[in-house]
């Protein structure tokens, strides 16, 4: 579908707050009123630069590099300024290991892309692969293929049919330090396997009794030597947990992270007490032999992880899932929402009937024309601070934000044509310009503080400069949402009315920088009691922008 069909299907729906007739690359619509104000990390594939956008679509940071390397896949910007992004050579003739989603190397950068630390991993046994987790004390999790051997797939009760490629390359996730440049921890799937293929192996056994390991006869075989081809990794630091995201078999997996090596490799240990088995699995209860195919929720899965909730003060990162289900339906992909249901107390899932819960999902989000929303592969979901959801469709290169009821306040094609700065008003062919994941940052975001954010052009060429001028209000931002604070100063209590249909986040922060209060508000009144707060000056921020100041008096 042509961005021309997108940008006349976008107009009929009546959601668009401004849109150039011409615009088919780059912003294509923009409504700041219902839009998260932030900044937009993209890292398309085809090119080695990482860039940073504002809403208005324009360039205001690039981390450049050189043009022999591209993304392997996934770029983080951490509160401290540096840049965590991987990479691989453009060339990968004579590479051992290689398919789609290949990495190799790990950087870490600074604003100014000097470069800080570098890891590589990529012969004949191992290869860095689709994404990394930067952990909270700096340890950055990957993902590898590690290569087995025909003879080694037999051993382990492989069937032969399903050797195709004459080789296999399961996954496993190391954990670096990169003050040492060590591997610290490993996760291995070829230490928790099962079958029922050959009753001459030692892994031979009921697959349905043994959900916490894997199948090694199960998975899509079209994905070749790239038996699981985890896309995927997110860590859960108050359980030390890790999640990934297994597309060939349409599932999501959690590991016990509270092992050592040693119990990963094995049965026992740990917070779970399961060593490296699975903890969870869920998606496809198919994969461990238990439900029907109309229990499937999974297909194809890209970018699942714990969404923060945002309505906490401190954040809380464990809860529910997000993930962009790539192969929904047969022309259309969804983003659902997920409770895995974690029990602290008995350190489990929910597990009823022969399979992990839940049963359903707890929010499914489909474009509202769905076809737009379409992709095989790559894409990404965040949830936003003020309740909206970001999505890329990664093999069109678009990029939308939705509102809880469904009205889409941001929309942006990447302006790139296999690698090379796309032409305004050109339209661009499917996969043409690859997107793996958009990802926005706040802007009161930590990176950001006392950094030049001023627009410094567009990727594309032609570009239509004066779409967001023609977008941004100029009256004052709490007027035009209908804000009222009241009484200001007060002393005990704050009454918060909110006039328009639409969800904001209004946050309440004091003068330390810590966040006291957070309501999502869409219309009504909200009562605030602040009566044991301290006497001062407070800041009253509306989807990251701050707006207003409130004055306690004692």
């Amino acid at each position: 579908m042509t961005k021309n069909l997108l940008r006349v299907a976008a107009f009929t729906l009546g959601s668009i707050y401004c849109l150039h007739a011409q615009n088919t690359v780059g912003l294509l619509s923009y409504n700041p009123y219902k839009s998260f104000d932030g900044y937009n990390l993209m890292y398309p594939h085809n090119q080695p630069n990482v860039y940073l956008l504002d809403n208005c679509g324009e360039i205001v940071h690039v981390w450049p590099d050189s043009g022999i390397y591209r993304p392997g896949n996934t770029a983080y910007l951490l509160p401290n300024c540096n840049l965590v992004k991987t990479k691989r050579l453009a060339s990968v003739a004579g590479n051992p290991i290689w398919t789609g989603g290949g990495g190799a190397i790990i950087e870490m950068r600074d604003w100014d892309n000097m470069l800080l630390w570098q890891f590589e991993r990529n012969d004949a046994n191992y290869r860095l692969h689709h994404d990394i987790e930067v952990m909270p004390n700096g340890h950055i999790l990957a993902i590898q293929w590690e290569a087995k051997t025909v003879a080694e797939c037999l051993a382990a009760g492989r069937d032969s049919n399903l050797l195709t490629s004459g080789v296999l390359w399961p996954d496993g996730v190391i954990e670096i330090d990169p003050a040492t440049g060590q591997v610290v921890w490993e996760w291995h799937v070829w230490d928790h396997l099962v079958q029922d293929f050959d009753a001459t192996k030692a892994n031979f056994g009921v697959v349905g009794d043994h959900p916490e390991l894997v199948d090694f006869n199960f998975g899509l075989s079209s994905n070749g030597a790239s038996w699981m081809h985890t896309n995927a990794i997110d860590y859960q630091p108050d359980n030390d947990l890790i999640l990934i995201s297994v597309p060939t078999f349409s599932e999501v997996w959690v590991i016990d992270h509270s092992t050592t090596t040693a119990q990963a490799a094995g049965h026992f240990g740990g917070f779970g007490g399961r060593g490296g088995d699975l903890l969870y699995r869920w998606g496809n209860p198919q994969a461990y032999r238990a439900g029907t195919a109309a229990d499937q929720k999974l297909f194809f899965q890209h970018d699942p992880h714990w969404a923060l909730d945002f309505l906490t003060p401190n954040h809380p990162q464990f809860g529910k899932i997000a993930v962009f289900n790539n192969r929904a339906g047969a022309d259309y992909s969804s983003v659902n929402v997920f409770n895995p249901g974690f029990d602290m107390y008995s350190w489990a899932f929910p597990f009823a009937n022969g399979m992990y819960g839940p049963t359903d999902f707890d929010v499914t989000i489909t474009h509202p024309n769905p076809q737009l929303m379409y992709s095989t592969g790559l894409s990404s979901v965040q949830v936003l601070p003020n309740g909206n959801y970001l999505i890329c469709s990664g093999q069109s290169g678009y990029s939308f934000e939705i509102t809880p009821a469904g009205e889409i306040a941001w929309e942006y094609v990447t302006p790139l044509r296999n690698g090379a700065p796309a032409t305004q008003g050109d339209s661009i062919a499917l996969t043409q310009n690859n997107t793996f994941r958009m990802n926005r940052y706040p802007v009161a975001y930590a990176a950001f503080t006392g950094k030049d954010l001023s627009g410094k052009g567009w990727i594309e060429l032609n570009p239509d400069s004066t779409l967001c001028a023609t977008i941004l209000p100029t009256n004052n931002l709490p007027d035009a949402y209908g804000l009222k604070l009241y009484p200001n100063p007060a002393t005990d209590m704050v009454t918060i009315e909110w006039q328009q249909g639409m969800y904001v986040l209004v946050e309440i922060f004091d003068l330390l920088g810590r966040r006291k209060a957070a309501l999502r508000l869409n219309g009504g009144r909200e009562y605030l009691d602040v009566a044991d707060w301290q006497a001062g000056l407070y800041f009253v921020v509306i989807n990251g922008k701050e707006v207003r100041k409130l004055v306690l008096e004692r």
